[in-house]
């Protein structure tokens, strides 16, 4: 087998075919490469692999065509068919000599990410699973053309054939979708040779052990075929004996039963065990806090996707196949809306959009929004958003815990009106509600208390003072233990009765606007654009190491010596801050007459205990904090705080309702010299590929002089 595949890999090189195979994929390639990766600074080369993989559809057949059919052309099969060389170690050997070449070209596209590393941040790991994805693909490809070379003795009619039955299975999903968008058995069939989907997990950033064993289901497959068609033709047999036709099919029958059963028995697997996680941010994963959560599930729960399972979102299915692999009463059902048009009608009255899920118990149920599962910035300068955040665990985990929970668990949570309060933005209501916590407005006004059933209460940046009734409707839901998260507006002072809250608990507001004078610490070199310094609690436990805009803000001061109060300090500026006390007519940042020097707390935690009875307020000084304008400066990690604050105050750290926050969906994008773009781009898409061809042609050249 050595020898046949030295001599096989030698006469690649030997002539042009090698040469410009390599060059030919290396091309395309790097044409984007250059586009995706150095031009628009992606660290993904899988982008660049995922673009490129039709090239493979029509340079595998001019590697493949000759394997066969020439030696059949030219009769020197004949050597082969009387060889004392088993036949399998022949098909294996020039096999692995096209594989060899294949491999070559791959080896360079191995060193992209490498390249990329040096400009910043590269998700190695997806990369190489990428890499590795895409030379499986290749290397069933080839299987596939050299089939088709064994079957005919013209290289031309192998070369199409070969292009044909790999355009097949490129297309065999969009294919078997234009059948029947359900499925059935006829496109479960067919699906059995859609050589493209597999490919995808790998392109993104999953380990798939399936598509590992479907692509060498496939090579050894196509090795197997190739063997019998020579094999036919190299025994002629007695008719006493069993005929070489029934031979074959047996044969065959038994392969591809073996291939079925096994790849039946992968896909019977866990996902936990053939799906291996190679992303940056650990996307397909599923966080220690939802795996405990699954494990205390008693309930059965269905989550009904709205999407073909076919044409259904892939890393929102892989998710969803990790819940189903952990948790035996979690079953998901992929309802077809063509087919089934009026099926969210018995959960919903509006429409969700395609890809939406329907979580339901026989309780109740809840429906996450296809777009509450992607979260997105938006550049309003070019009108362009661009996908940053994917939340399928944070949303899913919270319905599940929502549709299972007695509906004396679920907190309920007063916004309080009537003083001019600022509304929670979008964002944030949804936080609410992601918490499995009912947001209700309170105008106190109209109630002689605050409600019994009030897990905690919002007050956000009031405008006009309390009257001394509301207020002391609110310091007598507190004295009974109450919890509340109350912002502050600068502009608005001399609020009497509303400061009486605060002061219950020993904090006041301190005169004027913060402005930072330590540039690392303001956004875009404006001092009242607070960047403070989060400190470590259990109120910013997901936002340790981030940034929190806070805007407008002012300070507060607090007795720390009181006995019955405890602090805690969430966010804070540095020394060279000061409160301007006469912002409008300031001339610096800097301290002037009458200012005040920092640092200062711009929010913080107080938990008072009176009577056996503990309360608790988080008081925040910005009343633009909880805004989704701010929120999107910092990529989502003010909302983030948010939620940790909320799930405090209304006890959910204790009863297994913590959100899970948003994970990051892509890395950043890396920053290339224009120098080093041009010369990368030229040398990937010209320079390597032109050289290699002129190689080729200089050894052909050389070789028919001879």
């Amino acid at each position: 087998m050595f020898a046949i595949f030295k001599r096989e890999i030698r006469s690649y090189f030997q002539t042009v075919v090698g040469w410009l195979f390599i060059a030919a994929v290396l091309a395309l390639y790097g044409l984007y490469f250059y586009a995706y990766n150095l031009r628009s600074g992606s660290p993904y080369v899988s982008y660049s692999l995922s673009a490129v993989s039709f090239i493979v559809m029509i340079a595998v057949p001019v590697l493949t065509m000759r394997s066969f059919a020439e030696e059949r052309h030219t009769k020197t099969d004949q050597l082969m068919l009387t060889s004392p060389v088993p036949l399998g170690k022949i098909v294996f050997g020039k096999y692995l000599a096209m594989v060899g070449v294949f491999s070559i070209a791959m080896i360079v596209v191995a060193l992209t990410p490498l390249f990329l590393s040096i400009y910043g941040s590269v998700p190695l790991g997806e990369s190489y699973v990428a890499v590795l994805g895409f030379w499986l693909y290749g290397c069933a490809c080839i299987a596939i053309g050299m089939l088709m070379s064994v079957v005919t003795e013209s290289q031309v009619i192998a070369a199409v054939l070969g292009f044909a039955a790999l355009f097949l299975g490129y297309m065999m999903s969009s294919i078997t979708s234009m059948i029947s968008q359900s499925g059935n058995l006829l496109t479960k069939i067919l699906n059995a040779y859609d050589l493209y989907t597999p490919l995808d997990k790998f392109m993104n950033g999953c380990l798939d052990l399936t598509g590992v064993i479907y692509f060498l289901s496939v090579i050894g497959i196509c090795l197997f075929l190739s063997c019998q068609l020579i094999q036919k033709r190299r025994y002629s047999v007695s008719t006493k004996k069993i005929a070489p036709g029934a031979f074959s099919i047996g044969m065959i029958v038994v392969a591809f039963a073996i291939a079925v059963v096994v790849n039946l028995v992968a896909n019977e697997l866990p996902s936990t065990v053939t799906a291996i996680d190679a992303t940056s941010t650990k996307l397909y994963s599923i966080t220690d806090t939802t795996k405990d959560y699954l494990k205390t599930l008693d309930q059965d729960v269905n989550i009904y996707v709205l999407a073909a399972e076919k044409n259904a979102d892939s890393t929102l299915s892989e998710t969803l196949q990790r819940y189903e692999d952990l948790s035996g009463h979690v079953k998901v059902s992929y309802v077809n809306p063509s087919t089934n048009p009026t099926f969210f009608q018995k959960y919903t009255t509006d429409a969700p959009t395609s890809n939406s899920l329907i979580v339901a118990s026989d309780a109740r149920s809840r429906v996450i929004d296809y777009n509450d599962i992607y979260e997105y910035s938006y550049d309003y300068s070019s009108y362009s958003r661009s996908l940053d955040g994917y939340d399928a665990e944070g949303q899913i985990t919270s319905a599940l815990q929502y549709v299972t929970k007695d509906s004396s668990e679920l907190p309920v949570v007063y916004e309080i009106t009537g003083h001019g309060e600022t509304s929670l933005s979008g964002g944030f209501s949804e936080a609410i509600e992601k918490a499995n916590m009912t947001l209700t407005e309170l105008t106190l006004l109209k109630e002689e208390a605050v409600p019994d059933d009030a897990s905690a209460i919002i007050i956000n940046a009031p405008t006009s003072d309390f009257s001394a009734d509301d207020a002391k409707k609110v310091t007598d839901y507190l004295e009974k233990g109450g919890k509340a998260l109350i912002t502050t507006n600068f502009q608005y002072k001399d609020l009497t009765n509303f400061e009486s809250i605060l002061k219950a608990y020993g904090i006041e507001r301190v005169d004027g606007i913060v402005m930072e004078n330590d540039s690392s610490y303001y956004y875009n070199n404006i001092p009242y654009y607070l960047l403070p310094e989060v400190e470590s609690s259990d109120y910013t436990s997901s936002v340790s190491g981030k940034y929190i805009f806070a805007p407008y803000s002012e300070a507060f001061s607090y007795d720390g010596s009181s006995d019955d109060v405890t602090y805690t300090a969430l966010l804070q500026t540095t020394d060279k801050a000061v409160s301007k006390i006469d912002a409008d007519n300031a001339t610096t940042s800097e301290k002037e007459d009458g200012d005040i020097e920092g640092p200062f707390t711009i929010a913080l935690a107080a938990a008072k205990t009176e009577n056996d009875t503990s309360s608790q307020v988080v008081v925040a000084g910005s009343m633009e904090l909880f805004t989704d304008s701010t929120d999107q400066i910092v990529s989502g990690s003010n909302v983030s705080m948010f939620a940790d604050i909320m799930t405090n105050l209304t006890g959910g750290e204790d009863d297994n309702t913590s959100v899970i926050p948003v994970k990051d969906y892509k890395m950043s994008t890396i920053t290339i010299t224009s120098i080093s773009t041009i010369i990368g781009g030229l040398a990937a898409s010209i320079f390597i590929p032109v050289v290699l061809i002129i190689i080729g042609v200089m050894i052909w050249a050389v070789r028919r002089k001879k």
